[in-house]
């Protein structure tokens, strides 16, 4: 599993800088969403919605892709680089495909600006969260474990429905994404269902293929608050 592991990482460090030059016809063969139209209907009624994912196979090619493949515009949020050049030409790159890089220090700032714009907000939302006594603490790979309360906190205040997004890996260099409902109506849904359900469902991809996850980034550093 380790060497795999390691496999997996470098392929999606190669694939990240290859990303750079990839043009939009190899794009949509190598990271193909496989159910757009299950977005098409929050598109026809202006509705934003919300898509969550995990560091699971290639999601750094999932905020190129959405944009030449969907509807809705594309603002994927992301942690700015320390080096403002080269974050400076990341967010270029991205917005060659259509794709707004947003940073997640302006989160509220963005869902504000943006929420009736119908667009798709992207958050990758497995991270080890920095605030524990905002977080909901959720039994997830046999631990207790905290998750991020950004994105439910924005389906639920702004009644968004939520998307989980499955990236697989169909052969090397090659992915099929797909887009299933996790919540309709956040409001109608206790506190903490939307991030159990998304919890659940990366969960069930790791056991299905440990390697493919990003083990490296240290879930469980934090302890629980009393």
């Amino acid at each position: 599993m380790v060497n795999k592991f390691y496999k997996n990482l470098a392929d999606i460090l190669i694939e990240g800088i290859k990303g750079f030059t990839l043009n939009t016809q190899n794009l949509l063969k190598r990271h193909k969403i496989v159910n757009p139209e299950i977005l098409d209907l929050y598109f026809q009624k202006g509705q934003s919605i919300i898509g969550v994912l995990g560091h699971y196979n290639n999601w750094e090619w999932g905020s190129l892709s959405a944009a030449t493949q969907l509807k809705h515009k594309i603002i994927a949020l992301y942690k700015p680089l320390s080096n403002r050049h080269i974050d400076r030409f990341v967010r270029k790159i991205r917005a060659r495909y259509g794709t707004t890089l947003a940073s997640i220090y302006e989160t509220s700032r963005t869902f504000e600006a943006n929420v009736n714009k119908t667009v798709l907000f992207l958050l990758v939302a497995d991270q080890s969260p920095s605030n524990v006594r905002k977080s909901y603490w959720i039994e997830f790979m046999g631990r207790n474990t905290p998750f991020l309360h950004g994105p439910e906190y924005h389906a639920k205040k702004n009644n968004l429905p939520v998307f989980y997004i499955d990236i697989q890996r169909i052969k090397r260099g090659y992915y099929e994404v797909e887009f299933s409902l996790l919540a309709e109506n956040p409001d109608n849904l206790a506190n903490g269902e939307i991030t159990y359900r998304y919890a659940k469902r990366l969960e069930e991809q790791i056991r299905k293929n440990p390697s493919s996850w990003l083990w490296t980034h240290r879930r469980w550093k934090h302890e629980r608050p009393d």
